[in-house]
């Protein structure tokens, strides 16, 4: 390891305590979507503070759906802003840029949570907290790795763009917007939830929403009506027969376990509206998970096809047909080659700071990279610290020793990426 890079590793072990520091203020900050401007502020104040050029902008709305990666959203940006800085290179050097979300799922009403879901509590080597996992440690570890590569003395020559979005979690219109206001780069890095793997794609996630109509009936005569219950359990039925299908026969080399990787649910199911009346209709909703390659169009189709396949051997529903409707979230799956350069970097990055062999694998989770790599001419790579077993999970953490290990990866990759000036 050359003298450079080992001061930059110093750099880091000696500000652990600041870089702990830094991402509990972030977790400590609520954020849930569409309640980003604060931690976006924090945020952008931070990196304004150690030298970058910040540029902070709110979307808009009118524009981001002329796109055809707009997906329908119930609210605008107002007061909801994106955010990339830049650590201008000298020159000479390739381009790096930066992804992660601020954003986090809603708490609930705090049920099932040991402490305070802001408290960024530090208990056996964790930071815990919504969003300390997803992703916020992910954003520090990239604003972190160029501050450290600062304080090293490295001078870069290719330009480092650290891009801040919100919304990732309802729409991913945060980095869609990015690409449009014309942030592109030579080669990009997201900071989602990996354990720490090498992940050159990520699986889509396609939400969708079954209407049901049975028959009506007075409780008291409930035999002439047919209940929207029994027919959404065969809706239920139909669902799993496909995941069934699309589990045997879909396949991709990153996703060698199909049944975690293909989820096809339903998970919800509201039937009804009063304990003492006859249940005539329902509302089914559930989501698809897809594998990069395939047909994103064509898997809802499957879906459309198989309730009218169900709907076609059932007396009821052959002439009151259950409505299928693709509503809110829809992400379709997206990769990189598994040799492009910058995975390669990464993987070697890896091997080098901890001694282990990565993992290379697919993220089992959508991600912002598909807008990146489809628009934005910026081939993008999934590298994180927090684990995707606990994202959007009660009590939710990160591993101290991961988030330092992904800081350490993030800054000498961006070293070697980009180049630095002897």
């Amino acid at each position: 390891m050359t003298d450079r890079r080992q001061a930059v590793l110093d750099t880091i072990d000696r500000n652990r305590d600041k870089a702990v520091e830094f991402l509990r203020k972030m977790v400590s900050i609520p954020s849930v979507t569409g309640d980003e401007a604060a931690i976006q502020a924090f945020v952008a104040g931070y990196m304004a503070t150690i030298g970058l050029d910040v540029d902070m902008w709110e979307t808009d709305w009118e524009e981001l759906k002329k796109h055809p990666g707009y997906r329908p959203v119930d609210r605008g940006y107002e007061g909801r802003p994106n955010i990339v800085a830049t650590r201008k290179g000298t020159g000479g050097g390739r381009s790096l840029l930066l992804n992660g979300h601020t954003d986090v799922i809603p708490v609930g009403n705090c049920e099932g949570w040991s402490d305070n879901p802001w408290s960024a509590a530090i208990k056996d080597g964790r930071i815990y907290g919504r969003g300390s996992c997803d992703m916020k440690s992910g954003v520090a570890a990239h604003i972190l790795a160029v501050e450290f590569l600062k304080e090293a003395g490295i001078e870069l020559k290719g330009d480092v763009y650290i891009n801040v979005v919100i919304d990732e979690e309802v729409s991913g219109h945060g980095t869609l917007d990015t690409v449009i206001r014309g942030y592109k780069a030579d080669a990009g890095i997201s900071g989602e939830t990996s354990d720490l793997a090498v992940q050159p794609a990520c699986i889509g996630r396609i939400w969708f929403q079954i209407d049901v109509q049975g028959k009506p009936a007075g409780i008291q005569q409930r035999y002439l009506g047919i209940s929207a219950i029994d027919l959404g359990n065969k809706i239920v039925q139909a669902v799993q027969e496909l995941e069934d299908h699309r589990v045997a026969t879909v396949w991709h080399p990153l996703y060698p376990n199909a049944l975690d990787s293909l989820p096809c649910i339903i998970g919800s199911f509201q039937a009804g509206n009063y304990p003492s009346a006859f249940p005539a209709s329902a509302v089914l909703k559930g989501s698809i998970g897809t594998v990069p390659g395939e047909d994103h169009e064509g898997v809802k189709q499957s879906l459309v096809d198989k309730i009218a396949e169900v709907a076609a051997e059932d007396e009821w529903m052959r002439d009151h047909p259950p409505v299928v409707r693709f509503v809110g979230y829809d992400a379709e799956a997206s990769e990189i080659p598994r040799d492009h350069a910058i995975v390669e970097l990464l993987a070697d990055t890896y091997r080098s700071v901890t001694g282990k062999e990565p993992v290379i694998s697919g993220r089992q989770g959508a991600a912002d990279t598909r807008f990146l790599n489809q628009y934005g001419e910026t081939p993008t790579v999934i590298f994180g610290p927090g684990s995707t077993a606990v994202m959007h999970a009660n009590d939710e953490y990160v591993s101290i020793d991961d988030y330092m290990t992904a800081i350490k990866v993030m800054a000498l990759c961006i070293l070697e990426w980009c180049g630095s000036d002897d």
